[in-house]
């Protein structure tokens, strides 16, 4: 019980012989380590805040700056034409002042200044540049001489070793639609889903709305968007996640996958380091335009509060733990001793004390985490009644205040070639468990299995899946090229046996709370069965054969989709892709409605046995071009649906009834689907060590009998899918959808490598 003893700095007893005080020079010692650390990180913090301030200057280039002010004095020549005399003039006298040190301290004035305003002027410039979008609508492989010269400046502007948040303040804000323009588009989107009486309908309810009610609520929205940062990011995330009163698990969180674990934590605790230093490079499109990091800011040290009208999002500046789930139990595992950092090894030291704990779950400590997955009310009263004072409060807040949560789960998955529903399997445990060993409210939980494989569950409101891709790619590299293992497939270095054990969390659940998360657990368990998963590795073409055929690899599959589900379902629906919108300052996600009229032609064609592959061709082509020209128009600004959203927010704000937002609103989305990026860091050669490529991520149905589809487009020769519907529609089956997307992504292909005559069935 050594350790147990170190914790404590200092003890006393009262005896009749007086006060007897004993002091821990080693927990003493740890304390003022944890302290120079902890200020360590608020210098770092200053430092980085001062830096991103004044980028691309640097300290240096002010002294540079003053230095050459001050010498042109010397050589008599008056840089600043007389401001430096008139500041000065302006200086209070003073006795302790000379002549020779007011002019010195009027020229380092004149020069913050200029400095200043240097800065200034860059970031309106570097503005300018980012608000032109004229590069994005470009042909393929077609550069303009304007758009040539805007990039040759954009490259010289954004060379110069960003930190994260470099170019923050320089991003544009998201502009707000026209309402015409926005109308007409979406007029455009319904027009292959409805016949004619019912597109009448909504044109005399769109005409109506745009002429009357449509100008009042716009106004409110213009004056958001010259107030606000974004006018669409804070309402989406509050009404669109936190008022949700519904379970998180498989209705709002995603899942990623992955394998090998052994340094894993380790490495995201790496990259959280970076993330705090800012030392992480902005992502740039092109190499070129950065986008908005804001959302990392809330990656780790965030949590879900649940409340009875709408949740909040609890974020810490740091957090010096993680909190452990294994087999019903609850740990507080410290990630730091003598101000540094646990290494690998240490950290393998520690997840092998909680393995080989032979305790046993206190009563109700098992299924506890049940009530992040059940509905958000009777979480927020359990959490308020059960949770506020005491043993549970102190445990409570050991797992809402730690980095991120981590599983050591007892179950095995990975991928088996001769196993079809291996990945299905693997999905439906990462996306929703046993519906009680996921801290679903945390920003993200870890998820270790016992055969070494690992994944990841996110909860949504905090940011989008690109973010915890750019954190999972750096965790896979690091772990693989940079720490690696011994011969005996331990974690490099030697253990400090000497740290203290981690904290079992202590429960004193009372058998009220225990109903509750019965409850939660009941609500939850239903969900998870209902849910129908299928994954699958589609290896017999990717980007590499998509390019080929000179077509976006994304307007290749969205139209692929169309296609199976045509054939699944005999019909077209109103199909989401997210898109996202991180051009801009805050920017998250756009909607592209990919069902439109020129792919719906294109998929009646192949249903069509009289239509030729030259017509076939055509088709395609046309319906490639609209997706991809809806596709930029969404990342520009100028999409459909968060302008609709947010007018609807200001109507209800303003009592207003409009019939044509409450039927937008109301449209049921029964193909929601998104595209994990792949790449976002370039750590190591995604083609030469493909078996390193994440097999990506997915997300359960939006609609009750509708599809979800997330894929990754892994490299040259691969492309996953991940698939999910309900058993309980008998609309949907997953696996028949898998089948009928093989087929579509095949036939499509085929259209062009079969000879000109030939008319594919």
């Amino acid at each position: 019980m050594a350790e147990a003893h170190q914790a404590v700095a200092f003890q006393f007893t009262v005896t009749p012989e007086g006060f007897d005080l004993r002091l821990s020079r080693e927990a003493l010692k740890h304390i003022y380590l944890s302290g120079i650390a902890a200020w360590k990180k608020r210098l770092t913090r200053l430092k980085n805040t001062f830096l991103t301030g004044v980028y691309p200057a640097t300290p240096s280039s002010w002294l540079v700056v003053v230095m050459t002010t001050v010498g042109s004095l010397y050589c008599q020549v008056d840089l600043s034409m007389g401001l430096i005399s008139h500041i000065r003039q302006c200086l209070p006298s003073s006795r302790y002042l000379s002549f020779q040190n007011r002019t010195l301290l009027s020229a380092t004035l004149f020069s913050t200044g200029v400095w200043i305003s240097g800065i200034l002027i860059f970031r309106q410039t570097l503005k300018l540049l980012l608000s032109y979008q004229g590069w994005m609508f470009e042909p393929h492989g077609k550069m303009s001489r304007g758009t040539k010269v805007w990039a040759a400046v954009m490259k010289v502007m954004t060379g110069h070793k960003p930190m994260l948040y470099s170019f923050q303040s320089a991003l544009p804000k998201l502009p707000v639609p026209s309402v015409q323009a926005t109308i007409h588009r979406y007029l455009e989107s319904v027009r292959p889903l409805l016949d004619d009486a019912q597109f009448s309908k909504m044109e005399v309810l769109a005409q109506d709305f745009q002429n009357y009610t449509a100008p009042r609520l716009q106004k409110y929205l213009v004056l958001k968007s010259w107030w606000a940062t974004n006018y669409v990011s804070d309402w989406w995330e509050e009404y669109i996640y936190l008022r949700g009163r519904g379970p998180l698990m498989v209705n709002s969180n995603y899942y990623a996958m992955a394998a090998r674990a052994g340094n894993s934590v380790h490495a995201i605790l790496l990259y959280r380091r970076r993330l705090d230093r800012e030392e992480i490079s902005p992502v740039k499109l092109l190499g070129l335009v950065p986008m908005c990091s804001s959302q990392m800011e809330r990656m780790f040290n965030t949590t879900r509060i649940p409340g009875k009208e709408t949740d909040i999002l609890q974020h810490l500046v740091d957090s010096k733990h993680v909190a452990v789930y294994h087999r019903g139990r609850f740990y507080k595992l410290w990630l730091y001793y003598s101000g540094r950092l646990l290494g690998p090894r240490d950290l393998e030291l520690q997840f092998q004390r909680i393995l080989d704990d032979p305790s046993v779950p206190q009563p109700g400590e098992e299924k506890l985490a049940a009530l992040t997955a059940g509905d958000r009310v009777p979480w927020a009263e359990a959490r308020a009644r059960f949770f506020g004072s005491g043993k549970n409060k102190v445990s409570l807040e050991a797992i809402e205040r730690a980095a991120f949560f981590v599983v050591l789960d007892e179950e095995e998955h990975c991928f088996h070639r001769d196993q079809e529903d291996s990945l299905d399997c693997y999905a439906k445990s990462l996306l929703h468990g046993r519906c009680y060993d996921r801290w679903f409210d945390k920003s993200f939980t870890l998820i270790v299995y016992k055969n070494g494989k690992l994944g990841a569950n996110a909860e949504h409101a905090w940011a989008d899946a690109p973010i915890i891709g750019h954190l999972w790619e750096f965790m896979l590299a690091t772990d693989t090229f940079q720490l690696g293992y011994s011969e005996g497939g331990h974690c490099c270095g030697e253990p400090n046996l000497g740290l203290a054990p981690p904290q079992r969390l202590q429960w004193d659940i009372s058998e009220e709370c225990r109903m509750a998360i019965d409850g939660s657990y009941g609500v939850a368990q239903v969900l998870a069965d209902d849910v129908d998963f299928h994954c699958f590795l589609f290896t017999d073409f990717g980007k590499g054969r998509i390019k080929r055929c000179r077509t976006s690899p994304d307007a290749f599959i969205q139209i692929a989709l169309q296609l199976a589900h045509f054939h699944d379902k005999g019909r077209f629906c109103l199909t989401y892709e997210a898109s996202m919108t991180r051009l801009f300052r805050e920017g998250r996600t756009e909607t592209v409605r990919s069902c439109t009229s020129e792919s719906t032609a294109f998929v009646r064609s192949m249903a069509d046995p009289a239509q030729s592959r030259c017509e076939r061709l055509r088709l395609f082509k046309l319906a490639a071009e609209k997706h991809q020209l809806m596709y930029r128009l969404a990342m520009t600004g100028a999409g459909i649906d968060r302008h609709l959203f947010c007018l609807y927010l200001v109507s209800r704000y303003l009592g207003v009834e409009s019939p044509f937002l409450a039927q937008v609103l109301s449209e049921p989305w029964r193909l929601s689907t998104s595209q994990t990026p792949q790449q976002q860091i370039r750590m190591f050669d995604l083609e030469k060590f493909s078996d390193y490529v994440s097999a990506g991520g997915g997300f359960g149905p939006v609609a009750d009998d509708g599809y979800g589809v997330s894929y990754m487009i892994g490299g040259e020769n691969l492309i996953t899918f991940h698939i999910s519907s309900k058993f309980s529609s008998p609309e949907t089956d997953s696996r028949r959808f898998g089948r009928h997307l093989r087929q579509a992504l095949l036939d499509i292909a085929g259209l062009f490598d079969a000879p000109p005559n030939k008319v594919p069935n």
